[in-house]
């Protein structure tokens, strides 16, 4: 019996070890800012964010971010990755998501009180219906995003594998 495990994946993440020190690694991807322009490499503290350039950009276009740890135990350094949407179009479908989700449960508890009370609520329930059909779209069209940004995903990724073996930088493991 084959067990099929469907997991909904909104951000995927990655992590692996790499046998260099975390300064070498984050230097390498500064450098990597001026030797290329295919993509917009931008570093904060420990923080690597690989974007696909503006011109090339369109609303769903994911990012790579890249968070490098020093291992204490070892000169080892462990490289979180987390592809996501830009921050401003996340940040818009989580005001939705909330919006949605606000509106369901006031609704709801509208049309429960009105139900108690012997009062019509077929309003209340209607918008609460259209509130789960809006919800669907939202989904749906964040799945249709991610699909189209699969693409670039690869692209980002297989970008900061080559950056990473330009150097002879390999996972551990």
């Amino acid at each position: 019996m084959t067990i099929i495990t469907q997991e909904i994946v909104l951000r995927p993440r990655f992590k692996f070890e790499v046998k260099h020190d975390k300064e070498d690694l984050l230097k390498l991807f500064e450098e990597t800012k001026n030797e290329q322009k295919e993509f917009i490499v931008s570093r904060i503290d420990d923080h690597v964010f690989i974007k696909i350039p503006k011109v090339k950009q369109h609303f769903w276009s994911p990012q790579l971010h890249l968070e490098i740890n020093k291992n204490e135990t070892d000169n080892t350094s462990t490289i979180h990755g987390l592809f996501g949407p830009n921050p401003t179009v996340w940040t818009l479908f989580m005001f939705l998501h909330f919006f949605v989700a606000i509106i369901f449960i006031g609704f709801g508890a509208w049309a429960y009180s009105s139900w108690s009370l012997d009062n019509a609520y077929g309003l209340q329930l209607g918008v609460m219906i259209l509130m789960i059909i809006l919800w669907l779209i939202l989904y749906f069209a964040g799945r249709i995003g991610k699909k189209t940004g699969m693409d670039e995903m690869h692209l980002l990724h297989h970008f900061m594998r080559d950056t990473l073996r330009s150097k002879g930088i390999h996972k551990t493991g």
